[in-house]
């Protein structure tokens, strides 16, 4: 890869990483913070989850996954199911409460996206989401 393509892609992260923590900071596009979201939609997309396996998927320690955890269970989104082969381990499956704030989130994001992109093509779009998931295999 060419350097000014490395340079622009570096520069163009930068400011897209800052515009998503204004938005998150401000919480103007649904209740629940980047990381809430993203246990809540592993959670809901993938049926129950420990604590360990999340940890393992968005590549954090436990106790950073525990503690946000501990933060989804106190406010109602998610509850405990204990392992019957380890009295220490446990999975969370999400709530009612859990599922609507995620899905009032996820349509408040995807209504700002939709303005965001309303003047790109669907090819566009598509090309868009296909080039991130690529990317963001790579962290893997």
């Amino acid at each position: 890869m060419k350097e000014p393509s490395l340079e622009t892609i570096e520069l163009e992260m930068a400011i897209l990483f800052r515009r998503i923590t204004s938005i998150t900071d401000n919480k103007r596009y649904g209740n629940l913070d980047r990381s809430a979201y993203l246990l809540l939609h592993q959670i809901s997309s993938h049926g129950s989850a420990g604590v360990k396996t999340l940890a393992d998927e968005f590549h954090l320690d436990i106790s950073t996954v525990s503690r946000q955890a501990a933060a989804l269970e106190a406010k109602g989104y998610v509850y405990r199911i204990p392992d019957p082969t380890d009295g220490r381990a446990y999975s969370l499956q999400i709530t009612e409460l859990g599922a609507r704030e995620l899905r009032e989130c996820k349509e408040a994001r995807l209504a700002r996206f939709a303005e965001l992109l309303k003047n790109w093509s669907e090819d566009e779009c598509r090309t868009f989401g296909q080039l991130l998931e690529k990317f963001n295999r790579t962290f893997l």
